[in-house]
């Protein structure tokens, strides 16, 4: 089954927590803290594989997850990193925040990696807080959790040239004339369901043909099948614009193809502007050859080259080929033919300073925002109490804490930070 969109959502491994431990060794009644750090978790990352070519995997496996980080260890042992998960994509997915819309990765070399979901950072163990006045911690931070995100993979075909027109206009027939793909052919609208590609080998010269679903007026509004398929368009260099010209369909050809253009207009403003060649089909049909000159005849005054062909009988098929390659040859490869990048930067540490923290009143309570507040709260352990002495330590030494005063805070006002909400108190200020 041919999928090119699905929703997913991925998760990046938690952290694993920093361990409290001392030594406790023959001969050191009083061995130091030994605490060690936990892993980081693993991150979600997609790899480009010019083996698939469809997203038909991600249909029933829509939760992606790495693996957690493993906990810290005494002696100053690090907890195990948690284990990426690397998911196969085909070449050309688009990949997009679920809820912003923005893109997050646009692959279209094989090999290449974006970076999905960050495994959250590991917790540091005890050791690492021994100060000379702190000589024997007693807490650790907590793992912490690993970034959760939904995204929306979109498939758009990497192919040179794209068979666009109305339905049974011939274009399957014409592709399997030309290419050893074997569409499925037959006199109904929409034969073909899904995208179809095939390799043109000619002389010295090859390039990628990809058959487009029937448009018909509507399809970027989503009438028919179009706006399914329209994307796929968008990633080719030529169009062969495919026309019945025989009298038995009982179409004027060229209605339909100021109709196909105009939907290819409403769809993105670039396509218009994309070369196009359009091909007069069906000229084996009783009749069909003078529909064909008379069509000719308008669009070349508009400049447009049209060629008389019988996708069926073959006739005019080369001279259509040798065009369509010498236009090719004019138009470099698109810009988004990157070179993939060496490998996926995986961050473990915020981009967001603890100094950043937005301090706001919501009623008799005040909230605390940013991205390096609530993570430093979510890897506090707020149980313990030198943990939670540290944490109003920090917040303190940011200026937060002079920000709470100016906003009116008192001692035993609440203060919330993401879901957790915690009393305002100066004696935990100066905890050392």
């Amino acid at each position: 089954m041919f999928v090119d969109l699905v929703e997913i959502c991925v998760r990046g491994g938690d952290g694993g927590h920093g361990e409290v431990a001392f030594r406790r060794e023959k001969y050191v009644p009083r061995g130091g803290p030994s605490g060690g750090d936990g892993g980081n978790g693993g991150s979600v990352i997609a790899e480009a594989d010019k083996a698939l070519t469809t997203l038909t995997d991600f249909r029933y496996r829509k939760h992606l997850r790495a693996k957690n980080g493993a906990r810290g260890g005494g002696s100053k042992m690090t907890g195990a990193a948690g284990e990426d998960l690397i998911i196969k994509v085909p070449v050309g997915t688009i990949v997009r925040d679920a809820e912003t819309g923005e893109m997050v990765a646009d692959l279209v070399v094989h090999g290449q990696r974006a970076f999905l979901a960050r495994g959250g950072a590991g917790g540091r163990g005890n050791a690492r807080f021994a100060t000379s006045v702190r000589r024997t911690p007693r807490f650790a931070e907590k793992g912490e959790l690993g970034e959760e995100r939904r995204l929306v993979l979109e498939l758009r075909l990497l192919a040179d040239v794209g068979l666009i027109g109305y339905p049974n206009a011939g274009k399957s027939t014409l592709l399997s004339k030309i290419s050893s793909a074997r569409p499925k052919i037959a006199d109904y609208p929409f034969t073909t369901l899904s995208p179809i590609l095939g390799v043109v080998d000619l002389a010295d010269k090859s390039f990628v043909v990809a058959d487009i679903p029937g448009l018909i007026e509507g399809a970027a509004e989503g009438i028919g099948l179009g706006h399914e398929f329209l994307r796929h368009i968008m990633r080719t260099r030529v169009l062969v614009h495919v026309v019945d010209v025989s009298e038995e369909s009982g179409r004027d050809p060229l209605e339909d193809y100021r109709t196909i253009r105009r939907e290819l207009e409403l769809y993105h403003p670039d396509l218009p502007v994309k070369p196009e060649i359009v091909a007069a089909n069906k000229v084996d049909m009783p009749g069909a050859s003078d529909r064909a000159r008379a069509f000719s005849d308008v669009l070349e005054k508009e400049d447009v080259q049209v060629f008389p062909i019988s996708a069926l009988t073959g006739e005019g098929v080369q001279s259509l080929l040798y065009a369509v390659a010498d236009v090719l040859a004019k138009i470099p490869p698109d810009d988004i033919l990157v070179e993939p990048e060496e490998e996926a930067r995986v961050y473990t540490q915020r981009g967001s300073r603890l100094r950043d923290t937005v301090v706001e009143r919501d009623g008799d309570v005040y909230v605390l925002s940013g991205e390096g507040v609530e993570r430093l709260c979510q890897m506090t352990d707020m149980d313990n109490v030198e943990a939670y002495g540290r944490f109003w330590a920090m917040l303190a030494k940011a200026g937060i804490v002079d920000e709470l005063r100016k906003a009116g805070a008192v001692e035993g006002d609440i203060v919330r930070i993401g879901d957790l909400e915690i009393e305002y108190g100066e004696a935990h200020f100066w905890t050392r």
